[in-house]
């Protein structure tokens, strides 16, 4: 009677396991294995590769499939920027001398009166060095953009260049002297400075002088720009507004960056080639988190740098870039059918934007294969679990 149970227990269990063996592969289909699953399998090999491109190429409707055709490269192409958005223009300028302001330090000389030039190494100032640098010897500027200067007294030079300084002190002095001849110089620059940091060698305060203060200008005094700087994603704030400027497309677009004059109090940020990388996943031989080059990097690039497609496990004519939008839940996807060679020249021309997602899908067998190694462990519980009872 005991055997008679256990045996008709082993042939249950065996039974049991046979049955969820069968119902796990009779529903493989809709199993949820690893690999893409933004859309069913059947429909996304059936992509047509013809479709209409829509309008812009680069944000295409949300939750569709758009095939990666020439006629998408050529659209990507056009929608390449033709001018300078109009705030990037506002910052272009020209030139101006530069006049003397609050914190200037000013060397001022009478020729043929020494008694009104101070002993060589003499500050004098109205008011206390409000940045603690030590000033050259000369006038310091005081806070009203006044001095004080013997038979004149208080005289207001903030505002004036050096030379419109030397005038007036002339036309003061000849009331005292006859035909002075008078000499003004800035021997301190301490009372405009912008700020640059970031991915820049020696980052701080770069402070105006004679020399205009461009862009160009501010981040080489600031050491330039290291390997691991993104030249196309530099950000300068200036009151309440940040404003991105990408230097390789104002080369393209034919502009000097020497035209973008930097104004007191502005902020330079040099961003990092880290914020701007582009992820390769899913059967490729090397998954990776790729650096872009200045903002640069193709779809061809990119599946090189990673070491390309898993020969072994690769399904080459579903590769997908999966681009981020507005709508988070709802990305843009594009998708190139690389089992012919000649796509690769559509990858070369096919260019990645920062924090894109390159993901390969496996081929069916490896699927199933994937699968089956999901189901045979439980399979095997149950055989054990039957020969146990048995």
């Amino acid at each position: 009677m005991g055997k008679t149970a256990s045996a008709g227990n082993g042939r249950a269990v065996r039974w049991l396991a046979a049955v969820t063996l069968a119902a796990l592969l009779g529903g493989c289909a809709v199993v949820t294995v690893p690999g893409f699953d933004y859309a069913d399998p059947g429909t996304r090999s059936s992509v047509p590769l013809g479709q209409v491109v829509p309008a812009d190429a680069n944000n295409p409707p949300q939750g569709s499939i758009t095939p990666i055709t020439p006629q998408l490269v050529q659209a990507q192409q056009q929608a390449r920027p033709r001018e300078l958005p109009p705030e990037v223009r506002a910052l272009f300028g020209t030139p101006k001398q530069y006049t003397i302001g609050p914190s200037d330090v000013i060397s001022i000389v009478v020729f043929d009166h020494p008694e009104l030039s101070p002993p060589p190494g003499t500050v004098i100032t109205n008011a206390a060095d409000p940045t603690g640098v030590s000033p050259a010897p000369g006038f310091i500027v005081g806070g009203d953009g006044q001095i004080s200067f013997p038979f004149i007294g208080r005289l207001q030079v903030a505002g004036l260049t050096a030379i419109e300084a030397t005038e007036l002190l002339q036309q003061r002095l000849a009331r005292y002297l006859k035909e002075p001849q008078v000499s003004v110089r800035i021997v301190s620059f301490r009372s405009r400075r912008a700020f640059v940091e970031g991915e820049v060698r020696a980052p701080g305060t770069q402070v105006f002088t004679d020399v205009p203060m461009t862009l160009p200008e501010a981040i080489n005094r600031a050491g330039g720009i290291t390997p691991t700087g993104d030249r196309s994603n530099i950000t300068l704030t200036r009151g309440e507004r940040t404003i991105r400027l990408d230097l390789l497309e104002l080369q393209d677009l034919g502009v000097n960056p020497n035209r973008i004059l930097l104004e007191p109090g502005d902020l330079v940020t040099v961003r990092s080639r880290d914020d701007g990388k582009v992820f390769v996943m899913g059967e490729i031989s090397r998954p990776s988190a790729l650096q872009m080059r200045n903002g640069r990097l193709t779809l061809n690039e990119a599946l090189g740098e990673a070491g390309g497609p898993n020969l072994g496990t690769a399904n080459t004519s579903q590769i997908y870039v999966i681009r981020n939008t507005a709508n988070a839940a709802s990305p843009a996807v594009f998708h190139l059918n690389a089992s012919n060679p000649a796509a690769l020249a559509l990858a070369e021309n096919f260019a990645l934007r920062p924090r894109d997602v390159v993901y390969i899908d496996p081929v069916p067998l490896v699927n199933w294969n994937r699968v089956v190694s999901l189901i045979l462990p439980s399979a095997t519980v149950l055989n054990q679990g039957a020969n146990t009872v048995r």
